[in-house]
C-alpha cells in the first residue's frame, strides 16, 4: 500500500519487467491522446480512472496487474496509463507528489483520487463509482 515519491539510486527498469498497460487499459502518451480519451469517455457516457504511475515505481508494479484486471472487469469505465516520466510536464499539471495516483473523472472534471498503491481502496472507489452511475437504457 506504498507509493513512491522519487525515483532512487539503482533502481533499473530493465531487471523488472512489469506489464503496466493491457486488458481495457489505454496508454496514454501525448497531451493528444489524453485529450481525445477524454472526449471519447464525454461521448460515450464513461467516467475514467486514470493512473499516473513510473515503471521503476515498485508500488506501481504491484498494483498494475490489478488495474488491468479491474479494467477487463469494468468495461463501463474508461482506465488509462499515463507514464509520470514520459509526460513529466503534464504530469505535473496535475500535481503528482507520488505515484500511483489515480483520479477519477467525470466529463473531464475530477470526482475523486487516491494516492498509493492500496488495492482494496481502489477496489472499492470503482465499486463506489459504478454505484453511483445510472444504468443507461439499450440503444435499438
Amino acid at each position: 500500500m506504498g507509493s513512491c515519491v522519487s525515483k532512487g539510486k539503482g533502481d533499473d527498469d530493465s531487471v523488472h519487467n512489469v506489464e503496466f498497460s493491457g486488458g481495457n487499459v489505454h496508454l496514454i502518451t501525448t497531451k493528444e491522446s489524453w485529450d481525445d480519451k477524454l472526449a471519447e469517455a464525454d461521448r460515450d457516457g464513461k467516467i475514467v480512472v486514470a493512473n499516473f504511475s513510473a515503471t521503476w515505481c515498485g508500488p506501481c508494479k504491484i498494483v498494475a496487474p490489478f488495474f488491468i484486471e479491474l479494467s477487463e472487469k469494468h468495461s463501463s469505465l474508461m482506465f488509462l496509463l499515463v507514464d509520470v516520466d514520459e509526460l513529466s510536464d503534464f504530469s505535473s499539471s496535475w500535481d503528482i507528489k507520488a505515484t500511483p495516483t489515480f483520479f477519477f473523472l467525470k466529463n473531464g472534471q475530477q470526482i475523486g483520487k487516491l494516492v498509493g498503491a492500496n488495492k482494496p481502496e481502489l477496489q472499492k472507489k470503482v465499486t463506489s463509482i459504478i454505484d453511483s452511475v445510472p444504468e443507461s437504457p439499450q440503444r435499438p
